[in-house]
């Protein structure tokens, strides 16, 4: 099976389109699936979950997942993809646990969010603001009928799935390849080759990913000082954290914490 880490910088993707065969991939962004015409199926792992019109998905960061169309008429989805950094309280929740089942059928679906969801199809992706706080509520009224589990017992026998979980579980302490391996039971050649394969780099770029993307949410949702933030995250000092922060964003933490919250 061929898997495919697909990476945007964007905070926010919105898309309307004829939905069809997807390979197995995975991406760090929540994204959620609306169907407006026709059927699909979703994958999560090795399942299979079927959608008719008027149901929606919801594929949480790090989860493997791909869609095929096996009806033989025009099927039609929303997708709005979106950055976890940016969905608030939920933030924890989506990056620790999984759905069991993705989908919540329409009879489940109020007119309110089916009209939230429409709202975000037909938001600009500019308006940023707008779409995290619809966005919210959807989540906030499907949560509670999604069956959640913590990662690592969704599709666990899967290295790819160990990967993530491992990473999303360990980042805030001291990480090695060698440590990932002896603890997964692997070796860290074998391993290795997981990260270049399918996330298309190294152990050491994934991880400082996982760490700094933590950072940013706790830039954006609190007023811890930077120096916490940084040693929470998983940096080993608040000047190697500035260092990878300036060189991925271009600015300080403290002038994009400013930015962030218009000072």
């Amino acid at each position: 099976m061929h898997l495919e880490y697909k990476e945007t910088k964007r905070l926010v993707k919105i898309s309307e389109r004829i939905s069809k065969h997807v390979e197995p991939h995975l991406h760090s962004a929540l994204e959620i699936v609306y169907v407006t015409e026709g059927t699909l199926e979703l994958g999560m792992g090795t399942d299979l979950f079927h959608m008719e019109t008027g149901d929606i998905g919801f594929i949480f960061p790090d989860v493997i997942h791909h869609y095929q169309v096996l009806g033989s008429g025009t099927s039609k989805a929303y997708y709005i993809r979106i950055q976890p950094s940016t969905v608030g309280a939920f933030f924890d929740k989506l990056q620790k646990y999984a759905p069991k089942c993705p989908v919540v059928t329409k009879d489940k679906i109020c007119a309110d969010l089916v009209n939230a969801i429409t709202a975000v199809a037909h938001t600009s992706e500019s308006e940023e603001m707008v779409v995290e706080a619809y966005v919210q509520i959807i989540l906030a009224k499907c949560l509670p009928e999604l069956s959640l589990v913590e990662k690592q017992n969704v599709g666990s026998t899967d290295l790819v799935y160990q990967v993530v979980s491992y990473i999303s579980a360990h980042f805030r302490e001291e990480m090695s390849l060698e440590k990932m391996a002896s603890d997964l039971g692997v070796s860290k050649y074998v391993l290795s080759r997981t990260f270049s394969g399918t996330f298309h780099r190294n152990f050491s770029q994934y991880l400082n990913d996982t760490r700094m993307n933590y950072a940013v949410h706790c830039l954006e949702t609190t007023n811890d000082n930077i120096l916490d933030i940084s040693m929470e995250s998983g940096f080993d000092s608040q000047r190697t954290f500035n260092r990878a922060f300036k060189d991925r964003y271009h600015m300080t933490p403290s002038e994009y914490r400013k930015n962030c919250k218009g000072l």
